[in-house]
């Protein structure tokens, strides 16, 4: 029969073991943040999230820090298999922190002298959803934060960029539940695939001399701001849009 080990011979500290609990138990509560979220209950959900996150990061470096100490050295194996589970939502956590600043909005337009109008969205939105009506107060801060969100346009014939910008929306996975080719507009509504936001958004078509004007609208459903959201899908639409 073999000696036991010094690791087998000492008992493992109860530290180790609460480690690995609160790391599961974080782990665990994500999943559960994003099911909260998607039933209704968004604000407690997204804390929740944002807790379970925090505390991850929090975990993943205590974790970190027992395993540099000579008196856990036996345990460094036990602790690293523990705080596995901390990656997950540390790294979460660092990609909240590194998205960069952003306005606390939800409203972003590409026209802000004559932002483009929902004319069905209202019968799509529940009776909690943000206003619809445009903000002078949003408007200052989006000229603030995206300078360069503007107008685009198209040397196209008007119909060739209805048709683009329908197929365009539905490559992108929105669901169109407007197309009014007369008044040059088209509305759909954009569901985020973790969270299960809903964001609201209207294109505008136009002509003039130069040719087609294209302006989008996107607001989103809940929430103050939306973490650069509406700009983000507005820039990649036009970007497609632009490439044929």
């Amino acid at each position: 029969m073999n000696p036991p080990t010094n690791t087998q011979a000492q008992s493992r500290p109860g530290l180790i073991n609460w480690l690995g609990y609160l790391t599961i138990t974080l782990f665990l509560l994500l999943p559960v943040a994003v099911l909260t979220v998607r039933a209704g209950v968004w604000q407690q959900g997204l804390l929740l999230f944002a807790l379970a996150a925090l505390g991850a990061a929090i975990v993943l470096l205590l974790g970190a820090l027992l395993m540099l100490l000579p008196r856990f050295t036996p345990w460094r194996k036990a602790i690293g298999g523990r705080i596995l589970f901390a990656v997950p939502g540390a790294l979460i956590l660092l990609s909240i922190l590194g998205s960069g600043s952003y306005p606390r909005i939800h409203d972003i337009s590409t026209d802000l002298q004559d932002p483009p109008v929902f004319t069905a969205a209202e019968q799509q939105r529940g009776s909690d959803s943000n206003s619809l009506q445009t903000d002078p107060e949003t408007q200052v801060l989006q000229a603030q934060g995206y300078p360069d969100l503007a107008t685009q346009v198209l040397a196209e014939q008007y119909e060739t960029v209805f048709d683009r910008s329908v197929q365009v929306a539905t490559a992108m996975g929105w669901d169109i539940y407007l197309q009014d080719r007369n008044a040059g507009v088209i509305e759909a509504v954009d569901t985020t695939a973790l969270m299960g936001f809903k964001d609201d958004i209207v294109i505008r078509l136009r002509t003039n001399a130069e040719g087609t004007l294209v302006d989008l609208r996107s607001v989103s459903r809940v929430g103050l701001g939306d973490m650069g959201a509406n700009a983000k899908r507005i820039n990649a639409f036009l970007q497609r849009l632009q490439a044929g």
